[in-house]
């Protein structure tokens, strides 16, 4: 699945450390997705989501 996590990290000048906590999940599990080595859970999914203020299908496309 490609996503555009690092894209809209870098649009927001947030950190994967930063994106982690608010996510609540570890910054290798951030570095994971943003690498296409991990699909997120439909809950983190929806965090990210509301994190970015963004659609999933923004973030997130098969």
């Amino acid at each position: 699945m490609k996503n555009h996590l690092r894209e809209l990290r870098a649009r927001e000048k947030v950190t994967q450390d930063e994106l982690a906590q608010k996510a609540g999940v570890t910054r290798q599990t951030i570095l994971a997705i943003e690498n296409g080595k991990y699909n997120p859970s439909l809950e983190l999914a929806f965090k990210l989501s509301a994190i970015f203020k963004v659609p999933i299908e923004k973030i997130f496309e098969q």
